[in-house]
């Protein structure tokens, strides 16, 4: 009878994860591919999960699933139970006695390169028997969609029920090549931009405008692109070649600006500093492996930081 129900019960487990794959890839196909599961099975497993229940929990229209009433209710609940069995389960497997395990961390790519990569290779030197699977992008990545551990956030944080510790600030730096502003003439405030060919840093929405003054004097200032890119190596690629004037963090730009390739300009009327954060989904009991991470690598990264503003 225990074997019976033991079955059961792993079966609801296994129709919960396959319930939340599809929800977050958004169809049974992608949740067919990630889980290596037969289409069939995938919608087998869900619509026996919905008789279960006696309700309907996804709409399933041409193009995307959408949740029904009762799927919006029942899906977070879904994660929790999830998440809790899977603590329970490193529990259980020793991972909170010694850190181990695997852990996923993302930042952009010119922080990931020059801070976050470092800063993981010394961690990894100090916890042999934990992984890092190091994800650079320039653009949000999920924490809950793509199981992220930990990710280093740049700029104000949206209210969320992320877990956030600040570990320092990176300021702007309006900038351009010697050769640009040889031929072009140095900008000495805002205003000047208008004589100017800039450098967006932008993704699919355009940017047309810089915050640029001083204090609350702050004000946007319009700019005209002539290249725009949605990486900061594309940015700077373009501004060392003398297409224009580029703005970009202050660690974006460090390796540019100290080996001359870059001069910053209109330094009086940058904008305030952006806060830089660690974030993590905050699970009920925190695995070892994560906070051995963040009480080693948060230190460090602050120093870095710190440095850099220096």
């Amino acid at each position: 009878m225990t074997s019976i129900f033991w079955n059961i019960e792993i079966d609801r487990f296994h129709a919960l994860r396959t319930l939340l794959a599809a929800v977050d890839g958004g169809s049974l196909s992608a949740a067919s591919r990630k889980l290596g599961m037969p289409l069939p099975t995938v919608s087998r497993k869900i619509a026996e999960l919905e008789a279960h229940l006696g309700t309907p929990l996804l709409i399933r229209t041409s193009r995307r699933l959408l949740l029904t009433e009762a799927g919006q209710g029942f899906v977070p609940a879904a994660r929790r139970v999830l998440g809790e069995l899977e603590e329970a389960e490193r529990a259980a497997a020793g991972e909170y006695r010694t850190p181990s395990g695997t852990l996923l961390v993302t930042a952009s790519l010119r922080f990931g390169k020059a801070f976050l990569t470092p800063v993981v290779l010394e961690f990894l030197a100090a916890y042999p028997a934990v992984n890092v699977r190091v994800i650079a992008a320039d653009y949000v990545v999920d924490l809950i969609e793509n199981h992220v551990d930990v990710a280093v956030r740049i700029g104000r944080l949206p209210d969320s029920n992320l877990v956030a510790q600040r570990i320092g600030d990176t300021g702007w730096i309006i900038c351009a090549s010697p050769d640009y502003l040889a031929r072009r003439g140095t900008p000495r405030g805002p205003d000047d931009l208008d004589a100017h060919d800039c450098i967006a840093f932008e993704g699919l929405q355009p940017a047309r405008h810089w915050p640029l003054g001083t204090g609350d004097a702050t004000r946007q200032v319009p700019i005209r692109p002539r290249f725009a890119s949605n990486t900061a190596d594309g940015v700077i690629e373009a501004a060392t070649a003398g297409i224009g004037i580029a703005r970009l963090l202050s660690y974006q730009a460090a390796e540019a600006i100290q080996s001359g390739r870059l001069v910053a300009v209109l330094g009086d009327f940058a904008p305030p500093p952006m806060p830089v954060h660690l974030v993590h989904t905050g699970p009920p009991i925190v695995p070892l492996k994560l906070r051995a991470f963040l009480d080693f690598v948060a230190p460090r990264l602050r120093a870095r930081l710190t440095d850099l503003a220096g």
